[in-house]
């Protein structure tokens, strides 16, 4: 699908979509191509309700996955094919209401501590000191590192927006020691061949080879860096609002959910059991 893949992807140019969008909507319409062995243009819309159904109860996918997929076949055929009138999609599903498990901070300690691979180390320490998302602690460039306002630049993450968050003295001399060692030019973390920035699946297997050295049992792969440290800012009295703009988050209603997962709001609230009074004996 040369022609029509490169239409496709002028189409989400056009409207501004981030990087991340655009590739899995196009895998989207690859992965349909592939299971009917067509030209997706080709296919018709009962057929891509069948695809939708096989998604969900041959190949299990989540429903979240499935929504990406629905949402980046139905860009495809009606804003690339102009087929305003194709209707197909999932139900919608009741998602699960998981809070993640918060890593402490002597776990993230020991994470660190026991990592030898210097680059593997600085990763660990950028991703929970400045709070950040896989990609873009993948996509970090060398240039993003602000010593004299000792902060980190975040270039188009979630929602296509730019931030800034914190770059702690600790964490920049463990970069400066990295960099005079391995002395990377534009991306901070390049894949080994220099190509391009590291991948997000090499970055979930130290993250799991160095939780596993740490005897660290907790579910949750390099994501649980940046819950912790929303969570460790909130317990350390760093307001809310502040704690959002450093994560970028375009609503506070997300942010929020952190005091479910503070431990200074859990251990200081007392059990109403605490304030029962003993039973008096009744008088004989």
């Amino acid at each position: 699908m040369g022609a029509l893949r490169k239409q496709m992807d002028g189409d989400l140019v056009v409207r501004g979509m981030a990087v991340r969008t655009r590739e899995a909507y196009l895998g989207a319409v690859a992965g349909l191509a592939k299971y009917y062995g067509r030209r997706p243009d080709r296919i018709e819309e009962q057929e891509v309700q069948k695809y939708l159904l096989h998604l969900i109860e041959e190949r299990k996918l989540a429903w979240s996955s499935c929504n990406i997929v629905t949402q980046g076949l139905k860009f495809f055929y009606r804003v690339t094919l102009k087929r305003s009138a194709a209707q197909f999609g999932i139900p919608r599903a009741r998602q699960p209401q998981k809070l993640p498990e918060i890593l402490s901070r002597e776990e993230v300690a020991a994470l660190i501590e026991k990592t030898a691979n210097l680059k593997h180390r600085v990763m660990l320490m950028t991703a929970y000191g400045a709070g950040l998302r896989l990609n873009e602690l993948c996509h970090l460039k060398v240039s993003h590192i602000d010593s004299a306002r000792m902060t980190i630049r975040v270039e188009q993450g979630k929602g296509a927006k730019d931030r800034y968050t914190l770059l702690s003295p600790r964490l920049l001399a463990e970069l400066r020691v990295y960099w005079r060692a391995q002395r990377p030019t534009d991306w901070l973390f390049p894949r080994r061949d220099g190509s391009g920035p590291i991948s997000d699946a090499t970055v979930q297997k130290l993250f799991k080879a160095a939780k596993a050295r740490a005897g660290v049992i907790k579910h949750g792969g390099i994501h649980a860096l940046r819950h912790a440290f929303a969570t460790h800012l909130l317990e350390a009295g760093v307001d809310i609002h502040t704690i959002q703009r450093l994560l970028g988050h375009g609503h506070i209603s997300t942010t929020l959910r952190y005091f479910h997962l503070a431990r200074k709001h859990l251990v200081g609230t007392p059990s109403p059991l605490e304030l029962l009074e003993p039973a008096r004996p009744k008088p004989r």
